[in-house]
């Protein structure tokens, strides 16, 4: 997969996961607004008509005639704005007695029972945005106004009325839903903006540690691939030195032509050019030919090590000697160090330390 590619489908996952949330969280941001807003103007229109039904009781009790507390109430509400929350006040014949609009004055309220009644017995806000929002506009202004609250004056044939706009309402919220678009339309655009340059940048940033690495684990290859193919060539080389020289180590002190070992009780001469490697178990020393067959010697591997020819075997560790003829391949191993892999399988792994990586590395270059 081409980056760009892949930066395309992270660019569009992020989109989708954003629009997903955005689509949830935007209707309940809306809602939770709304009511809100819409809890606070009916609770101050409520607080409104009970107190003018107190005022005008008040006013009743002190002797003034209701015919001129009505005109004054007219007065005082005929400057009110009815664009969205207003008071009124009809009789219990149902005209209306004081209202914004002279012109309603001695008509009949035009306002939907059912829904004054279910506002009586749903008081709280997610009730109320159900029963207003979720309401159709009225296509005639002058149907749009519904009661929401009345509060009915002791002693008097009057109530007052606290009245809504529905179509104002939608307005409203119509107006607060662009505005939670626009914001999340703007905070969107940012977060997946910023998102996809952080991926990028990560990405870029983790594509450049890997190219480094797959460079220098190509290195590592190439030069392991070097020392296995030096190591071939060096065996090829010991074999025919072997062969041409043959009298010539035959004759010398210090090379042993085979070496005195035990299995059990029985004594066992072995010919060194049949040993694949020699090893310490236990203060124990092991001998262990290409065959797979396993003797022991009362010989240290120190003492071993030094009767053996330099140039066939190879003092690897405290633990082991391998032969060079044995040696099937050759493996980086941690930092700096290398890992033998023997044709004879071994019960462990051979390690040649960082200190003698350099040396075995020049031995199989001789």
């Amino acid at each position: 997969m081409k980056k760009d590619k892949l930066y395309f489908l992270t660019f569009l996952s992020i989109t989708v996961i954003f629009l997903l949330i955005a689509l949830i969280a935007s209707q309940y941001f809306i809602r939770v607004s709304a009511n809100q807003l819409i809890e606070v103007q009916v609770e101050s229109s409520k607080r409104e008509a009970n107190e003018v039904a107190r005022f005008i009781d008040f006013q009743l009790l002190a002797g003034i005639k209701k015919e001129v507390i009505v005109k004054n109430i007219q007065k005082i509400i005929s400057e009110s704005n009815r664009d969205t929350w207003f008071i009124s006040i009809f009789n219990w014949g149902g005209k209306e007695v004081c209202h914004p609009d002279v012109t309603k004055v001695g008509q009949k309220v035009n306002s939907n029972k059912t829904l004054l009644s279910s506002l009586k017995e749903k008081n709280n806000s997610d009730d109320l945005y159900d029963l207003l929002i979720k309401r159709k506009p009225a296509n005639d202004a002058e149907n749009a106004f519904e009661i929401i609250h009345i509060s009915p004056i002791k002693n008097s044939d009057l109530i007052v009325a606290a009245n809504v706009n529905l179509n104002s309402i939608h307005t409203q919220m119509s107006a607060l839903r662009s505005k939670f678009y626009l914001i999340f339309l703007i905070m969107g655009v940012l977060v997946i903006i910023l998102s996809f340059l952080a991926v990028r940048v990560i990405g870029s940033a983790y594509e450049k540690e890997l190219e480094l690495k797959n460079s220098n684990l190509a290195t590592e290859v190439i030069n392991l691939s070097k020392l296995n193919t030096d190591l071939v060539t060096y065996k090829e080389k010991v074999v025919e030195v072997a062969k041409d020289n043959l009298v010539e180590e035959a004759s010398t002190e210090i090379t042993r032509k085979r070496i005195l070992t035990y299995v059990r009780n029985e004594l066992v001469p072995i010919p060194i050019n049949d040993i694949a490697y020699v090893y310490t178990e236990n203060t124990i020393t092991y001998v262990v030919c290409f065959d797979g067959k396993r003797s022991t010697t009362n010989t240290s591997l120190d003492d071993m090590h030094s009767n053996f020819d330099a140039t066939l075997f190879f003092r690897a560790n405290r633990q082991f000697i391998i032969s060079i003829t044995a040696i099937d391949k050759i493996i980086k191993y941690g930092k700096s160090q290398l890992k033998i892999l023997l044709q004879s399988k071994t019960s462990e792994e051979i390690i040649i330390s960082k200190n003698k990586a350099a040396e075995f590395k020049q031995w199989l270059n001789i």
